[in-house]
């Protein structure tokens, strides 16, 4: 049977990771980021598939192929995280239909700018993680691996 699947989508900018003000979000690129994922996945038993999509539009549209293609979604929506509230509707809709989602941020937003303190995504993903850089991610995957219910498939 094949191993559970993971959604992971990076949201705007996130493509030009390492290069990017790293003073904020690191020297860590995304492929890195990606490689690691994927490695961390397979330790754990998933299968890891990795987005990165500048448009908000196409990050809906991922997270509602989601259904009866993967068993839950990390998402960092970026920019969006704090003014998208299609993505939020989105992310709602599918965890209503049994995927959840964590929510993953490099920086810390409660520290940074005042409007980067709220994020509509938190109440609709089941559980969010910021601050730690490029390690958060594999934090954020290690968290959504223990919502899955056990067992292969998808």
């Amino acid at each position: 049977m094949a191993p559970p699947a993971v959604l992971v989508i990076h949201g705007p900018n996130l493509n030009l990771l390492g290069r990017r003000e790293p003073e904020i979000y690191g020297r860590t690129t995304l492929a890195e980021i990606d490689a690691a994922l994927a490695a961390l996945g397979r330790e754990l038993g998933l299968r890891v598939e990795c987005v990165q999509h500048n448009g908000e539009g196409e990050i809906i549209t991922a997270i509602q192929q989601a259904e009866g293609r993967f068993r839950g979604i990390l998402i960092n929506a970026a920019g969006y995280t704090h003014t998208s509230v299609a993505v939020r509707d989105a992310l709602a809709a599918i965890g209503m239909l049994g995927v959840p989602a964590v929510e993953v941020h490099l920086s810390q937003p409660a520290a940074r700018e005042p409007f980067r303190h709220v994020s509509l995504l938190a109440g609709v993903c089941r559980g969010s993680v910021s601050g730690f850089g490029a390690a958060g991610y594999g934090i954020a995957l290690r968290g959504l691996a223990e919502l899955l219910p056990a067992g292969g498939g998808l």
